[in-house]
């Protein structure tokens, strides 16, 4: 048995699977991964992890009521993700967003998790092709990844506090396989906070900015061998040192924590905004 402890679920005790895939070399380094990108390199206090959110998602389905495999599939399902977190979406063109998606399987299975899901019983097919309706859901409908994310991403950006986040998680339940709130008022409270979530902290400009400039830094790396396609597969800390190695990038990095030219690149116009997206919590 391992023992959890979340900032919305508390203290949680998990079966051993959990214990073992959590110290798996591929989980850890989302411990190394920011969740919201290069924003923490202009805000600090918004520096959560992807490790964070992937715990999250997989105490709210097990709180819902999810299979053993399907808290194990939510776990699992960032570990694709490259250092920076969706700034490898900006640095590879992916408009989606979900290149870690398109890449997950090869990910996954070039892995130490296989190996670990074999300890217990588990084969690495029932992650990839399992259907797991609390962990995912098409756009607007609320599911345990979406949720985590704007729960926790708000919360770490000062939106909500953390009673409100306990108390919309108690509100929830599952009704012919789809998550759905108590209330017409808790539906309201999180399809606002999603959108506020959207334009405050993912689309603030200072933000974007911090996106943007790391994505080039990234770039030019890439174009002049300074970096390697396999240094995205590394963590946060490794790239920015790898990146600092050069007197451009040391200089460039520096920028980005200082700001400069971010008056000219509000008035030239903003990139790499992430898709506007809304929620549509059922009742």
């Amino acid at each position: 048995m391992v023992l959890i402890n979340d900032i919305f679920f508390g203290k949680v005790e998990l079966p051993g699977i959990f214990d073992d895939l959590i110290n798996s070399s591929w989980v850890k380094r989302l411990g190394r991964i920011h969740q919201s990108g290069a924003i923490f390199l202009v805000n600090p206090d918004i520096c959560h992890t992807r490790l964070e959110h992937s715990i999250g998602v997989m105490l709210l389905i097990r709180q819902l009521g999810g299979s053993e495999i399907e808290q194990v599939a939510g776990l699992l399902h960032d570990i694709s993700h490259t250092a920076f977190s969706h700034v490898g979406d900006y640095v590879f063109d992916n408009t989606e967003e979900n290149y870690h998606e398109q890449i997950f399987e090869e990910v996954l299975k070039s892995s130490d998790i296989p190996e670990i899901l074999s300890w217990h019983g588990y084969h690495v097919d029932e992650v990839i092709k399992g259907t797991f309706n609390i962990l995912e859901q098409p756009m607007p409908k609320l599911c345990a990844d979406r949720l985590d994310y704007t729960l926790r991403d708000s919360y770490h950006a000062g939106l909500v506090s953390r009673k409100e986040v306990k108390d919309f998680i108690s509100s929830l339940t599952i009704e012919k396989g789809v998550i759905i709130v108590e209330t017409p008022e808790k539906a309201e409270w999180i399809n606002n906070l999603y959108k506020k979530l959207i334009e405050e902290v993912f689309n603030f400009p200072l933000h974007v900015y911090a996106n943007r400039r790391l994505t080039e830094l990234i770039k030019i790396g890439l174009q002049r061998n300074e970096l390697v396609h396999s240094d995205l597969f590394k963590d946060d800390t490794y790239l920015l040192n790898k990146i600092r190695s050069t007197t451009a990038g040391y200089e460039g990095i520096k920028a980005i924590k200082q700001q400069r030219g971010f008056d000219v690149f509000v008035k030239k116009g903003m990139g790499l905004k992430m898709k506007n997206r809304q929620l549509n919590a059922l009742i």
